[in-house]
């Protein structure tokens, strides 16, 4: 059973201004979604959490497992011309976004190639919308502008000129982040660092906006 619409992802184009990325709406399929968000994990706040510190069962567990299949990997190497076989995954989970979320940035060089996939059924506010943007300091000059609903799919690789981010937003956010990374030793290094925020925040429980 597959969760996920490999033809839209096959039609959809890399766009390559300001940089290779590419947008494909309801890459959940859309019978599938609301699977995933009923079993989508408890996460203790917000910022980013590793697998391993939630409780990932069900359907969210078995997207997470698609997306780091080869049918997955293979289609991403062909879109972007690269070969990922020798390139680690590193997944972390997304629940809630605060007001100072979403400033500018490009990705650490670290990461090779960013997936987000957007676990919101619906998204009504102006906040929270992820831009692809020209520069890194201006957030009104961008190209495309990604509300995070519907399981849609965001890809891109990261460059010194992969600008991105969005306008505040507080509240419920939910995100699966996965990346290709250079080496094993980012993926532990990175997982560690999140584990330890996750842990706190445990000790800390947010409260969490509606």
């Amino acid at each position: 059973m597959s969760y996920l619409d490999y033809d839209a992802l096959a039609s959809t184009p890399l766009q390559k201004d300001p940089f290779d990325y590419l947008v494909v709406p309801n890459f959940v399929l859309g019978d599938k979604l609301q699977g995933i968000i009923d079993d989508y994990p408890q996460v203790p706040g917000p910022g980013s959490h590793p697998p391993s510190e939630l409780d990932i069962h069900g359907n969210f567990a078995a997207v997470m497992k698609e997306l780091d299949g080869p049918r997955f990997r293979a289609m991403i190497e062909e879109k972007f011309g690269l070969d990922l076989s020798d390139r680690p995954t590193m997944y972390t989970v997304r629940g809630y976004c605060r007001k100072t979320d979403g400033k500018i940035h490009t990705d650490s060089t670290t990461k090779v190639i960013t997936v987000l996939v957007y676990m919101n059924q619906e998204w009504d506010a102006d906040g929270g919308r992820l831009r692809i943007l020209r520069s890194g300091d201006n957030l009104e000059d961008y190209v495309a502008e990604v509300p995070p609903h519907g399981g849609t799919l965001l890809v891109f690789r990261r460059s010194d000129n992969s600008w991105h981010g969005h306008e505040p937003f507080e509240g419920r956010r939910r995100a699966i982040q996965m990346n290709w990374v250079t080496d094993d030793d980012v993926v532990a290094h990175e997982q560690r660092r999140h584990r330890i925020s996750t842990a706190v925040k445990k000790l800390n429980p947010f409260r969490k906006a509606s």
